[in-house]
């Protein structure tokens, strides 16, 4: 016995263990994991599919469907985890089980997505194979996936002062939530897979990545939104290249005009770069890592200066932090600043440019001063002072106001976000260094990245005989019905998120 370890510690130590120290999980063996992704897929493309699209949740008998609201039955979601994130797990499986079957359902996700395209380029939340609500939309297919010819189709000036017009809210598309970025992010990857023989998937990948380019202004940004086919970009006499600064003072309450052009909120600007990165991947065309490029470099000059060096939520054409809706302030922001960073970073890593990396050791110092008591983030900060903002609703429940407390938080945001400092700055020595690196996923998840034995053994317990898993517990075994009334399903609840995220971490586990 080591001198350093006595022979009655020993005896502890094995009795601790016992109780602390769980049970091993054998591996699961990779047929029963293949034969585990290729059931899911299966059943989840031949029951839950309208058109080759979804939405985000069903009964298990499939009489209820749900997304944000009720969709009719010929209406699919885009805006993830919808259809292309639903089609992205299924071409997942595809590479790890080299089922064709798989690669099937994958095709029909990526059809659904080219046949809700709208002439603008991009895709609204949702997407609809009914004729009426076809006839409304100017989508560019017909429902067979065949080109509309239309004789005029609205174009002209890019530019967040068109868009404010609202002249054409039946061609409206939108970068938010990632929904336009992850559709085209389906297409690319599905058209590489084919070797772009399906000529309606390459062409619609084409044209939604000309579309993210030609949105792009002078500076690199981007809007959240756009109506029109821009067939001129965004005038640098309007839109000037500036650096983020500090307006000389900013309104407390919500002005219900949203001046900002240049949109970071829920990681716009983060997704388009890496939707960017993704094609110049699969692709290997210039011209898309010159876009990404010009998006780091608006990432540089809008990364505020002392004494807050991140960014904002979003900024106005001056360069300004500016307010979005009525709990979205003109701040600093803890959640966008870290996507920032992951997005310079992954641009850093891809084109070797250490330029990318410069921002970063500032803005990881400054939050580290700005964390939490708990250490978390605080999702703003307010301008120049740094005190973490919040907000409160307003009397009788309605509207907002502004507050320095959490006692009274609204329930409908998240004030604050777990910090991920530790892990970019490691990333950052890394690339700097040189070193290979291979990037985590940013926002959390129910599986890890790479999954464990035991959660793969979880997966496998919980997924049923017919392939699906199904939420039964009180909070997620409950949706609304076609009146809108909470119910819940004998046989629970089968969402989108869940399929999406079991069969990623299912192939995760055979790689």
């Amino acid at each position: 016995m080591n001198r350093w370890f006595p022979a009655r510690f020993a005896r502890l130590a094995i009795v601790i263990s016992a109780v602390v120290v769980p049970q091993l999980v054998q591996a699961a063996a990779p047929q029963e994991v293949s034969a585990a992704i290729t059931k899911a897929v299966a059943f989840y493309h031949s029951r839950a599919a309208a058109h080759g699209g979804y939405v985000y949740r069903y009964s298990a008998d499939f009489t209820l469907r749900e997304a944000e609201g009720i969709p009719g039955p010929d209406t699919i979601w885009i805006q993830p985890p919808g259809t292309p994130a639903v089609g992205m797990a299924m071409l997942d499986a595809y590479e790890a089980t080299k089922d064709e079957k798989c690669l099937a359902a994958a095709v029909a996700a990526a059809h659904a997505v080219t046949r809700t395209q709208l002439a603008s380029g991009g895709w609204d939340y949702s997407g609809h194979f009914d004729a009426k609500n076809r006839a409304s939309q100017l989508y560019r297919r017909d429902g067979e996936g065949t080109l509309i010819e239309r004789k005029k189709v609205p174009e002209g000036e890019g530019g967040w002062h068109v868009w404010k017009r609202h002249q054409n809210k039946n061609n409206y598309s939108t970068f938010d939530d990632d929904v336009s970025q992850a559709a085209t992010r389906l297409l690319v990857r599905v058209d590489h897979a084919l070797g772009g023989k399906d000529a309606e998937i390459k062409e619609a990948a084409d044209f939604a990545l000309n579309a993210i380019m030609a949105t792009q202004y002078p500076a690199g940004g981007w809007s959240a939104n756009w109506e029109t086919w821009p067939s001129t970009p965004p005038p640098v006499t309007m839109y000037p290249v500036k650096s983020g600064s500090y307006p000389a003072d900013w309104p407390r309450t919500w002005p219900k005009d949203f001046t900002g052009c240049y949109v970071l909120n829920d990681n716009t600007h983060a997704t388009l770069m890496n939707t960017l990165l993704l094609a110049w991947t699969l692709r290997g065309d210039q011209k898309y890592l010159d876009a990404a490029k010009r998006g780091g470099d608006f990432l540089v000059t809008a990364q505020m200066p002392d004494p807050q060096p991140a960014w904002a939520q979003q900024y106005d054409a001056d360069m300004h932090p500016s307010w979005s809706r009525a709990f979205e302030p003109s701040a600093i922001c803890g959640r966008e600043s870290q996507a920032a960073m992951w997005a310079l970073l992954k641009l850093a890593a891809a084109s070797g440019d250490k330029k990318y990396l410069a921002p970063l050791p500032r803005a990881i110092a400054y939050l580290r001063k700005s964390q939490l008591p708990d250490g978390r983030i605080a999702r703003y900060y307010e301008l120049q002072t740094n005190k973490p903002l919040y907000f409160e609703r307003g009397e009788g429940g309605k509207g907002f106001v502004l507050t320095y407390s959490d006692k009274k938080a609204s329930s409908n945001y998240g004030w604050k976000w777990g910090s991920e400092l530790d892990t970019l700055e490691s990333f950052g020595r890394k690339i700097y260094r040189g070193e290979p690196v291979i990037f985590p996923r940013v926002e959390l998840e129910r599986w890890s990245s790479p999954p464990t034995d035991q959660d793969i053994a979880t997966i496998l317990k919980e997924q049923k005989p017919d392939g699906s898993w199904a939420a039964t517990d009180d909070e997620r075994g409950v949706m609304r019905d076609a009146n809108g009334k909470k119910t819940k399903p004998a046989g629970g609840v089968i969402y989108s998120l869940d399929f999406v995220q079991n069969v990623k971490a299912l192939c995760a586990s055979l790689k």
